[in-house]
């Protein structure tokens, strides 16, 4: 998942083809110990060996019944490592965020690389034991979330090779929205990553992706495909015509990628990936691509012969330059609010954005004609039913009422107001315009991506709690918090820590807008100092300004910050 600007998204890999398997649990990262070529786990039900190839092993064999178990422990939703309650998911959700975070840590190299030559790749596939991994897992255990993650793939990958195409780019790439989201365009990730091809926002900006309350085109299949192309294609060039390095930079970041390259003196992915400075997701990010082109090219090979793909994503397009509530829509169109909003996920609420001078809209199939017919008959005060307000200092629900001509009741009714005499400022009132109005924009006041959950981290050798602090930004009291750890400073190769907060829902509704300042380093001036003073997490600031972990703050640094609007710090 994209993690920092300018160089963002994440690629996926591949499988392994080791003689013998044992089960490897999706939800836990593995860790081959030196000396006796076992494997740790933070599970204690985890049955794992390796061969002489140092890889974790996974067992063909293992029942059904106990994968579909185990992915079930997936539903950290429900209770996760830190003991936290965070928002309910699907089991189908849970699985596909298991697969897509699946990380394990080898203790050799990938071994003999060839390339592959039977099939007609557009992209160069090479197999060796890290891709082979992957191919294992996809087509074995994790057998289940592979296969909706082909089938979905009918619906979106004529578009996609559509317009990559148009940019002269591999039409195979495609599939790293496979390995990025599973091709879920509500997929959100702990780094702030949304949509099929997980932009964060300050990658998004830099070609053209817009995020507001309103509508987040990170979520648009179609821009979000034009964004990436864009991407890959930067990457390519700077790279000097390297894929490998072009997608390992996907997920890594430009700056991390040339500083690997410096490092250890060498352009081949393969080379730069064993040693210790990349970490282990953007070591398996190219394997999982190179994986699940090798099966989805021949699916029947590796026993997906039931596959039931989806109809390809097909829509008419009409401009509005209203604002236009989408159950409108859905009435003129005589199809539900549902399938409008699935043909526009990028419509975060319950309407096409008011501010905006115009909006493309997507429409089922042939519905574009008999819609704008009947809609340029609808009074343009008529086509918004609803009005967002954000209540000031001053306001009183009759002076709000009077202003829109409205009923105060209806004000109360809708927002389920329990004291119309207390009023929070900053806080959000929907506004009825019309008589028959629903709770749909309440309902929709709250985000609904659909969120990875904490992000954890496997123990090494030589670890100890201050290292893990350093690299991941966050306090020595927090990883103890988070893990129960009390005082104890024991830690074990193997040890699966939470290394980030807890991902719940967000309510936006309560949240301000935010506004873009430059801000200059200081003598002294530490992220965390920075981000304390405008409200802000450290991460998000390495997230906007492309930082690295290690990055050494200079005064004079111009760093860009997105704050609530009066905070000047």
């Amino acid at each position: 998942m994209k993690k920092c600007l300018f160089l963002i998204l994440p690629l996926i890999c591949c499988g392994c083809s080791v003689p013998s398997f044992w089960f490897f649990d999706l939800n836990r990262e593995a860790l081959i110990t030196d000396g006796e070529k076992s494997v740790a786990y933070a599970s204690q039900d985890a049955a794992v060996k390796s061969d002489q190839s140092g890889l974790p092993l996974i067992d063909p064999d293992y029942p059904a019944e106990k994968t579909d178990s185990i992915s079930s422990e997936v539903l950290w939703a429900q209770e996760n490592p830190g003991g936290e309650k965070t928002s309910e998911i699907s089991r189908e959700t849970a699985e596909d965020i298991a697969l897509l975070e699946t990380a394990p840590v080898f203790e050799q190299g990938e071994g003999n690389t060839v390339a592959r030559d039977e099939i007609v790749f557009d992209f160069p596939v090479v197999e060796n034991d890290r891709v082979r991994y992957f191919i294992d897992l996809y087509s074995g255990n994790a057998r289940g979330t592979f296969k909706r993650w082909l089938e979905r793939s009918g619906r979106y990958l004529p578009m996609m090779r559509d317009i990559f195409s148009q940019y002269d780019l591999p039409l195979d790439l495609t599939y790293l929205a496979m390995i990025e989201s599973g091709f879920t365009d509500r997929a959100y990730s702990w780094a702030h990553a949304a949509g099929p091809w997980q932009f964060i926002e300050s990658t998004g900006r830099v070609y053209d992706l817009h995020v507001d309350w309103w509508l987040d085109e990170r979520r648009d299949p179609e821009k979000a495909t034009h964004a990436a192309a864009r991407f890959l294609r930067d990457m390519y060039e700077f790279f000097d015509g390297d894929w490998y390095l072009a997608v390992a930079s996907y997920n890594a970041g430009m700056g991390k990628i040339q500083r690997a390259i410096e490092m250890y003196d060498s352009r081949d992915f393969w080379e730069i990936s064993r040693g210790k400075y990349l970490q282990e997701e953007t070591k398996h990010y190219l394997p999982k691509l190179l994986a699940a082109l090798t099966i989805a090219k021949q699916p029947e090979k590796y026993g997906f012969t039931d596959l039931d793909y989806h109809e390809p994503l097909t829509y008419d397009v009409v401009e509005v330059s209203t604002a236009t509530d989408l159950e409108l829509v859905a009435e003129l169109c005589g199809v539900s609010y549902e399938e409008i909003k699935k043909l526009n996920p990028e419509l975060k609420r319950w309407s096409t954005p008011p501010a905006a001078d115009k909006h493309s809209l997507r429409l089922p199939p042939g519905s574009s004609e008999p819609f704008l017919e009947k809609f340029l008959q609808i009074p343009v005060a008529e086509r918004a039913r609803y009005k967002r307000h954000e209540v000031v200092s001053g306001d009183t629900l009759l002076r709000i009422a009077k202003r829109h001509g409205i009923q105060v009741d209806d004000i109360v009714r809708l927002n389920k107001i329990s004291n119309p005499r207390a009023l929070k400022i900053g806080s959000t009132l929907i506004l009825p315009l019309r008589q028959g109005y629903t709770s749909r924009p309440l309902d929709e006041l709250e985000d609904d991506y659909v969120r990875s959950y904490r992000r954890s981290y496997t123990v090494r050798e030589g670890d100890s709690l201050w290292k893990i602090s350093r690299r991941f930004e966050v306090s020595e009291k927090q990883l103890r918090v988070w893990n129960k750890l009390g005082w104890s400073n024991l830690l074990r190769p193997g040890q699966k820590l939470v290394v980030s907060a807890a991902g719940a829902k967000s309510n936006r509704s309560n949240r301000q807008p935010t506004k873009q300042l430059v801000y200059e380093v200081k003598s002294g001036d530490t992220l965390w100092d920075i981000g304390q003073r405008y409200n802000v997490g450290t991460r998000e600031i390495m997230n906007w300004n492309n930082l690295d972990h290690d990055h050494v703050l200079r005064p004079g640094d111009s760093l860009t910050l997105m704050v609530a609007p009066g905070h000047s710090g």
